[in-house]
């Protein structure tokens, strides 16, 4: 059965990459019940604080950004030696766990920042840890703790230079050239480009287009920044 593993990670050349070694890698000995993982976006003039729609009958929401994504799950510590591969002392494997995800990084200047794994369902979640909490449930007679839940959440990790190149992929003020495909229109291929259907007069004389209500599939257009 597949485990689910926290990686530490490294900053190189700008993009966040898995350190290699046993001791950068913790692996669950039983398995997340569960896991969560949140996607969120905010848009503007949704009539919140700052937003007002003068005139209009309701306000009209607009794309704002992507919040980080958010990972959250349980793991059950075990050191009674009675699930296989739990050999290890109950403080020992939470020390590690903390070493790998919860630690102050150094050279980074900021706790550092981790790979989950788990088999084909969670192949990659690059993230760093937000808050983790320990519960004990179950104690040896001298005190020692035997078993733990620990609860874990993660929100995305991205370096700079992977925001800005994201972005730089995304921004309108870039030239697209876009080939045509069956069905596209010019006042369609505007509103996905610029979120402005209304350009396509615009775009049309840029392209010398002399009938752009008929577009030809395969046709490349060129869509300059605009504003």
């Amino acid at each position: 059965m597949a485990k689910l593993k926290i990686v530490r990670c490294a900053i190189q050349s700008g993009k966040i990459e898995p350190k290699s070694g046993d001791a950068n890698t913790f692996e669950a000995t039983i398995n997340p019940e569960n896991y969560s993982h949140n996607y969120s976006l905010k848009y503007t003039g949704t009539m919140g604080k700052g937003d007002s729609a003068v005139g209009k009958s309701g306000a009209i929401p607009k794309y704002s950004m992507a919040d980080p994504e958010k990972l959250n799950f349980s793991l059950t510590i075990d050191g009674t030696g009675v699930v296989p591969g739990s050999t290890e002392p109950v403080a020992d494997q939470i020390d590690k766990l903390r070493t790998v995800c919860y630690d102050y990084d150094g050279d980074e200047h900021e706790p550092t920042a981790v790979k989950i794994i788990w088999g084909n369902g969670l192949k990659e979640f690059f993230g760093r840890l937000t808050e983790m909490s320990v519960d004990y449930t179950l104690f040896h007679p001298d005190g020692t703790a035997l078993r733990a839940k620990i609860k874990l959440n993660f929100i995305e990790a991205r370096t700079a230079a992977q925001e800005a190149l994201e972005a730089k992929r995304r921004s309108p003020d870039l030239t697209h050239l876009v080939r045509v495909q069956t069905g596209d229109t010019l006042p369609l291929l505007c509103h996905r480009i610029y979120k402005d259907a209304g350009k396509y007069l615009e775009i049309a004389a840029h392209n010398d287009l002399d009938n752009f209500r008929d577009l030809e599939p395969n046709t490349l257009l060129r869509f300059p920044p605009m504003r």
